[in-house]
């Protein structure tokens, strides 16, 4: 991953024009239409908003004030933002987004961590990182690739903060890459992690497994569709703008905190790199790739590791379960925020993130 080339977003106008005239002309559902799923009223008026009152091209350019790059050759590039610090020696920070986010969600963020060098990237199959050529890309291969990537950017050493695949992509950086990742903060914990075979339970443990059980259960029908049929469902969201953005804004509207103010224009500049690039269908496939390569029994983590709990993040295991896999230097119970932490509480998280690089140093 050596050739690596600036990078900025342009969307043809052409494109646009499709856009809005594939908004206008949507295919309503009939019948029921406000239980469930995301009630069409609420669909409607975001469709709304898209076509006649957001603006993509102010959008594009604020993003596009930033640093980004693409390194690696076409076919395999990975899209990243970076922003070196004022001192050379400080350091280096690599910020991992999950699904259905991308580098958006941290776009509050970089402001508030300017002391380290920031490294924001798509992931594989995300926004306007290539789309994998062939199966295999798990969450431990993207881990490889993020470590050639800070390789090729002059970081030996660095931390990485991740939230849902993040984290995940995270972990495996802490495994397969210890000596070079001085920490580890995590605002969510893969929950593929698993006790060793014969580990007895606490009763917070087994309270958990019977709250994910629930959670799975209202919830967890996107994860099952996207872990086994990712390809069918794509056909469907690449076509319809209006059903990509319901299958992603119901997302934001269950899993963020009821009280989270996430601007409609920060969720549709989210959606719009999705749309614009097509990639819906290989960040979904992540989810099937995953499913084939999870966290061996009794994985134990040995990196620092740093746990930002916020209280609408669910399912959320215990302490006692989180501490069996990893060594937590820190945990700090959030007192508002859920899943899309970067969005919903830029500054909190920002601030405990600060806090934990202090104590690698």
């Amino acid at each position: 991953m050596t050739h690596i080339e600036p990078f900025r977003i342009e969307v043809a106008p052409a494109a646009i024009g499709d856009l809005r005239r594939r908004l206008r002309a949507t295919r309503w559902p009939a019948g029921v239409t406000d239980s469930g799923g995301i009630p069409l009223d609420e669909v409607r008026a975001l469709v709304e908003y898209w076509v006649d009152g957001f603006d993509w091209e102010a959008r594009e350019r604020a993003v596009n004030e930033l640093p980004q790059f693409r390194a690696g050759e076409p076919g395999s590039r990975l899209h990243f933002i970076h922003l070196p610090a004022a001192a050379p020696a400080a350091p280096a920070l690599l910020l991992l987004h999950g699904w259905p986010g991308s580098f958006v969600e941290f776009l509050d963020v970089l402001p508030r961590l300017r002391e380290y060098h920031l490294v924001v990237p798509s992931l594989p199959g995300y926004g306007f990182s290539d789309a994998p050529a062939a199966p295999g890309m798990s969450s431990r291969r993207i881990a490889g690739r993020m470590a050639e990537l800070m390789t090729a950017l002059g970081y030996e050493r660095f931390a990485a903060q991740g939230g849902d695949w993040g984290a995940g992509v995270a972990t495996w950086l802490a495994l397969d890459h210890a000596d070079r990742v001085a920490g580890i903060h995590l605002n969510y914990v893969p929950l593929s992690l698993a006790p060793a075979p014969g580990t007895r339970l606490t009763e917070a443990e087994e309270a958990f497994r019977l709250d994910d059980a629930r959670w799975v259960a209202e919830f967890g029908a996107y994860g099952a569709l996207q872990a086994t049929r990712p390809l069918t469902l794509a056909y469907g969201l690449t076509d319809s703008p209006a059903g990509l953005a319901a299958w992603i804004v119901e997302k934001f509207r269950e899993w963020a905190a009821p009280t989270s103010d996430i601007s409609i224009d920060a969720l549709l500049t989210n959606v719009m790199v999705y749309w614009a690039t097509a990639s819906i269908g290989p960040s979904m496939r992540l989810y099937l790739e995953a499913a084939r390569e999870r966290f061996p029994p009794g994985t134990r983590v040995a990196v620092p590791c740093a746990i930002a709990r916020f209280p609408y993040e669910e399912p959320f295991p215990p302490r006692v379960q989180v501490e069996r896999h990893f060594d937590v230097r820190r945990w700090t119970d959030m007192p508002r925020g859920g899943h899309f932490a970067a969005m919903e509480e830029p500054a909190l998280l920002a601030d405990d993130v600060a806090a934990f690089m202090a104590t690698l140093r």
